[in-house]
């Protein structure tokens, strides 16, 4: 049986015994729904953008999955202070396939609250304009879940302080999110913002998840993905890197 294999399984039964894990990494993002959705929506409305649920849902479907990739890294931590990262390592196969399994599960974690988080919106009032289109916005949750999974394998190969995994994580994470157009539209930003949404690859993710849910593209769905795709490809590439150099 395929290391990845394993440790992909072993990701999704860590996943299914945690229910107040499931719980507690939904709260942020229906936070953001309800409180924002509903409380910026008329405003949003007044000002000719129309329903601000339908804008707003893709972004905080991008953010559940993106928080949950990026901190399945902290089991890194946690397997090497207890001793199954060591069992691990010393296993006669290449690191690159234990970092895909780790990764494929952290990201396969994260698109199920995704999906979760999906199906909360649409009890909000978010609608999908055209339901061909939803593969296409799986593809696009599972970049985004692969992109930060690979983002968490980086720091959790590069420290060993589990208290300051969350420190770093909430440092990086939080501008991605705040800077990819997943709470305001990006026309009419000044150059800096705009700079700073176009060099970020979760503005891909998000414009890609918006696109494929609303047909609302802001760069179109073949240059979301190209990027999004290059992204992850290059960060999972960083990640296998440094855990590698993980010492037994």
């Amino acid at each position: 049986m395929s290391i990845i294999y394993i440790l992909w399984l072993r990701q999704l039964k860590r996943y299914s015994r945690s229910r107040a894990r499931i719980f507690a990494s939904l709260a942020q993002p229906l936070l953001f729904l309800f409180a924002m959705g509903f409380g910026f929506g008329p405003t949003f409305a007044k000002a000719g953008g129309g329903s601000y649920i339908q804008f707003l849902a893709p972004g905080i479907i991008a953010m559940a999955i993106m928080f949950n990739a990026v901190f399945s890294g902290v089991e890194i931590i946690w397997d090497r202070q207890f001793g199954f990262l060591k069992g691990t390592l010393v296993a006669p196969v290449p690191r690159l396939q234990i970092v895909l399994g780790r990764t494929l599960g952290g990201a396969t974690v994260a698109m199920m609250q995704g999906a979760i988080v999906f199906l909360v919106c649409l009890l909000a009032g978010f609608r999908v304009q055209n339901l061909a289109l939803v593969p296409v916005a799986a593809v696009f949750m599972f970049l985004i879940a692969v992109l930060f999974a690979a983002v968490g394998a980086t720091v959790g190969s590069l420290i060993e302080d589990m208290q300051a995994f969350p420190l770093i994580m909430n440092f990086l994470i939080m501008p991605m999110f705040f800077f990819s157009s997943a709470l305001f539209p990006m026309k009419n930003l000044n150059g800096i913002l705009t700079a700073l949404l176009r060099i970020n690859p979760l503005t891909y993710g998000v414009d890609g998840l918006r696109g494929a849910f609303t047909q609302a593209f802001e760069f179109g769905a073949v240059l979301d993905f190209t990027l999004l795709a290059i992204a992850a490809a290059v960060l999972l590439a960083v990640g296998s890197y440094f855990f590698s150099k993980i010492e037994v």
